[in-house]
């Protein structure tokens, strides 16, 4: 048994999800194979997405790893940073230019600085935050690539100790200190009873790079320049990294 842990935005769903990806999804599992797909999405994100694109998926190591689950909703694993953290570090996100914070928590929890934002989006003003006892993630947005880096940069300064803060593109994702893409396929690994050789990661972006260091890796040919340059391989479609493991 060999695990594939695809990226979803940019990779599996790159250009689409067609009858031909389709088709390898199924036969890479009808081989005895696991496909997973492993995103920053939240797993009620990627339900949706499941529902709507109909593609073969075993699991979604979802939250950047901190959780996995079943497309029929068995959780395996659900990795949580303490709640203490949340208010300052939501505090600090609204500080330095993000408008926007959305918590996985046990609660709908969409945070807003802007009065249109809570209205449109059905959210929460930032001073009526409510306590939040634990979360998964906490998300936001920058308005362009250099402000994420920077913000970035800025929280895993300030609270490394506690979360590990990944940008990829505009958008950055907060788990626990300890969790990465890398660490939710170890996890999933571990429940499957299979060995790090049978793990197989392919990505296209930064918030990628801990799975694509850590394992055979393939990389999106429209993948940016660094997570290229770390992969094993390059590609153009998970087609292609299907018929290729397929063959060895």
């Amino acid at each position: 048994m060999k695990i594939i842990g695809s990226d979803y935005d940019g990779t599996l769903n790159h250009n689409g999800i067609d009858d031909k990806k389709r088709q390898a999804i199924e036969k890479w599992r009808d081989a005895g194979n696991v496909f997973a797909i492993v995103s920053g999405r939240g797993v009620e994100d990627m339900m949706k997405i499941y529902a709507e694109k109909k593609f073969g998926c075993d699991y979604f190591v979802s939250d950047s790893g901190a959780v996995i689950m079943t497309p029929d909703g068995t959780a395996v694993s659900e990795v949580r940073c303490d709640g203490d953290v949340a208010r300052p570090l939501i505090t600090k996100l609204f500080e330095v230019g993000c408008d926007s914070a959305f918590v996985h928590t046990a609660f709908p929890c969409s945070v807003f600085t802007k009065e249109e934002d809570v209205i449109k989006k059905d959210g929460i003003p930032f001073e009526k935050m409510p306590d939040i006892p634990w979360f998964t993630q906490i998300s936001t947005f920058l308005p362009d690539v250099e402000s994420a880096e920077r913000v970035t940069a800025t929280i895993r300064e300030l609270f490394g100790d506690k979360v590990n803060p990944m940008q990829n593109g505009t958008c950055i994702d907060i788990v626990r200190s300890d969790m990465n893409k890398a660490r939710g396929l170890y996890i999933l690994a571990e429940h499957l009873g299979a060995e790090y050789d049978d793990i197989i990661a392919v990505g296209d972006n930064v918030n990628d790079r801990d799975m694509i260091a850590e394992f055979r890796s393939y990389a999106m040919e429209n993948g940016v320049d660094s997570i290229k340059a770390l992969a094993d391989y390059v590609i153009s479609d998970v087609t292609e990294l299907i018929e290729k493991e397929l063959d060895t």
